[in-house]
């Protein structure tokens, strides 16, 4: 018997034209706040609400160190390593006891941990020592630490401070320059281009939005068109194949 052909993969002649009506980035972000709503939220927010099992850690140091766990690994690794390791130390004091070893031990599945140990354990000694324990919300102190970028810093900053700065990872530059709103090659001039259009009242919780949707709609490969709640504003730039 003759073997059924496969159905091909969606394409864009699937769907409507991109962007039937102008991009309102208000609209946008208040249908993807419903759309995300049975997803985990990113990670730090995550961390600073807690849940019915975890206590939140909300401090700045608390926000940054689980920022720098968070680099160059998923969400889903390195939540539960911020909560073992604040279990265990939750204080610049109480980590900077810890020796390297230790807090190597602690945080071992994150991606490039020996390092992340050292730089957490500097950071933990340098926020006892020069600060009396409580970092200044600041972000030029903040990226003075190694490990400590931009985005960390704003991305702690906002969540732990409320300081209104906008934090671009690999969603948010994806997401962003897909609908058109921006056009930027690099996290880096996305973030310049957002503070430009941006209204200010979404720049920390835009990262908390589309970190979600970017994971389980807006996907690198293969993006979920036919289910997205904005697709009717969506220039679709660079999309070639769809679910």
């Amino acid at each position: 018997m003759p073997r059924a052909a496969r159905s091909a993969a969606p394409t864009d002649d699937d769907l409507p034209p991109p962007a039937r009506r102008p991009f309102d980035v208000n609209v946008a972000l208040r249908r993807i706040a419903r759309a995300v709503q049975p997803y985990a939220p990113a990670a730090m927010f995550a961390l600073k609400e807690g849940d019915d099992a975890h206590p939140p850690y909300a401090t700045l140091f608390q926000q940054l160190v689980a920022c720098i766990l968070s680099i160059r690994t998923y969400d889903e690794v390195s939540l539960p390593l911020a909560r073992r390791l604040f279990a265990r130390a939750d204080s610049p004091a109480a980590i900077a006891a810890l020796s390297i070893k230790e807090l190597d031990a602690l945080i071992a599945e994150s991606t490039f941990h020996e390092a992340k140990a050292r730089q957490i354990h500097a950071l933990a000694a340098r926020t006892a020592t020069e600060f009396g324990g409580t970092l200044p919300p600041d972000a030029e102190i903040l990226t003075s630490f190694a490990g400590v970028g931009p985005k960390c810093a704003h991305l702690a900053l906002g969540v732990a401070a409320g300081v209104p700065l906008i934090s671009v990872d690999i969603h948010v530059h994806r997401v962003t320059n897909r609908w058109g709103y921006v056009a930027a090659s690099t996290p880096e001039r996305t973030l310049a281009a957002l503070e430009e259009v941006l209204p200010k009242r979404h720049w920390i919780g835009i990262n908390r939005l589309l970190v979600p949707f970017g994971k389980h709609v807006c996907t690198g490969v293969r993006p979920k068109c036919s289910t997205c709640p904005v697709l009717d504003m969506c220039a679709r730039v660079g999309v070639t194949s769809h679910r």
